[in-house]
């Protein structure tokens, strides 16, 4: 099946558009085939400001008006524990809001940009979405990562090469409680790291309030020449920081 094929059978529905190579694509593909698909984008404590700016410029790119969502993620029960299988409890509680909000709008179809490369067994959020009865035409008709990307850069959108991004809740350890505080000081210092240059990274979280910056083998160099400058930048949110020497 192809999604020309998938739309036509399902001709209205609503996107959660996160922002990312996946759903901007599906939205831009799902206009460009003349199917009436609404985005709507979750604004939670759990996403940088960025993200948020990408997913307005997409919805912008492919001519379709975006609704925001406002959450409070981490009142949502089994979230701000961080469990090993918080995803599980963090999609739930999102696409539960994201489908009443759509069906008032109208809306009886919720779609996602999951694509045929992601590992369905080992994501606990793909659980929460499978129950919700979430639809993910890229998976379903079999675009991988790398073809999306292809499309992407044909059809000129912004998002083609843009590295995968993980929510800011993953730079918490597992069993650690998230606050809104610590995913405050995780995305001021990896805007930091952006304004430095630096791409595709994470700064963990560790005890006592460090940090620690895994950047890709291709940018350990670079970051073991920037020490002091990194350093600099980080010291009013982390007691201490250290280099993951393995990288990413």
């Amino acid at each position: 099946m192809e999604l020309k094929d998938f739309f036509e059978k399902t001709p209205r529905a609503a996107l959660a558009l996160s922002g990312g190579t996946d759903s901007s694509y599906l939205l831009y593909a799902a206009k460009s085939l003349g199917a009436d698909v609404r985005p709507y984008y979750i604004k939670t404590a759990f996403q940088p400001e960025f993200e948020f700016v990408d997913a307005k410029k997409a919805a912008e790119f492919a001519g379709a008006e975006l609704t925001v969502l406002e959450l409070d993620v981490l009142g949502a029960p089994g979230v701000a524990e961080n469990p090993a299988d918080r995803c599980y409890y963090c999609k739930r509680a999102l696409f539960t809001a994201l489908t009443a909000r759509a069906r008032a709008d109208g809306y009886t179809v919720l779609l996602d940009g999951t694509n045929a490369s992601d590992d369905m067994d080992d994501r606990p959020g793909m659980r929460a979405l499978k129950e919700l009865g979430v639809r993910s035409p890229l998976r379903e008709c079999g675009l991988v990562k790398s073809e999306i990307r292809r499309l992407s850069d044909e059809a000129g959108l912004f998002t083609a090469q843009k590295p995968a991004y993980a929510c800011l809740a993953t730079r918490v350890p597992t069993d650690t409680p998230i606050t809104a505080e610590k995913l405050a000081r995780v995305e001021r210092s990896e805007n930091a790291l952006f304004d430095m240059g630096y791409t595709d990274f994470r700064v963990r979280l560790t005890a006592g309030d460090g940090a620690k910056l895994q950047f890709p083998r291709d940018q350990l160099m670079r970051a073991a020449a920037e020490w002091d400058e990194i350093s600099k930048r980080l010291k009013n949110d982390f007691t201490a920081v250290v280099l993951d020497l393995n990288g990413r």
